[in-house]
């Protein structure tokens, strides 16, 4: 499965602000560099394009993605049941250790959204780095 990378955002902290950046580098077992979440299983989050703009077709609105507060936009790329899957990114690769559930946060951006994105992976996925390295907008991602 191949896709490409069309957005990066950078939480400087917790409840933060989300940063779109069109690079960003990535470090073996800690996550995106100056990203407020490192270590730990969550290192990056990715959601995908499609179902963002499924989600703001049935809510007739046009949030930025940057609302579902993930690291990574993905596009071409199927993250449902994802588990245990690598998905590479230019040449970095992250392990998919499982799905990213929705949190309050989404209904305080758009009210039903958070149920809404609960089905399905449609919340996105997490996992932790596996190697350093830098990630573009445009880079090709393939999901293995």
């Amino acid at each position: 499965m191949t896709g490409s990378l069309k957005g990066i955002w950078i939480k400087r902290m917790k409840r933060g602000p989300m940063d779109f950046v069109e690079l960003a580098s990535l470090t073996e077992n800690r996550g995106i560099d100056t990203n407020a979440d490192q270590g730990g299983k969550r290192q990056v989050t990715i959601i995908e394009e499609e179902v963002w703009e499924q989600l703001m077709n049935k809510f007739n609105a046009s949030l930025d993605p940057s609302n579902r507060r993930a690291n990574l936009l993905v596009r071409g790329i199927d993250l449902k049941e994802s588990r245990g899957k690598v998905l590479e990114i230019g040449g970095c690769k992250i392990e998919i250790l499982g799905e990213t559930k929705p949190c309050e946060r989404m209904d305080e951006a758009l009210p039903g959204l958070k149920d809404e994105m609960y089905p399905e992976w449609r919340g996105g996925a997490f996992g932790k780095v596996l190697n350093s390295g830098t990630i573009k907008i445009g880079d090709h991602v393939n999901l293995t």
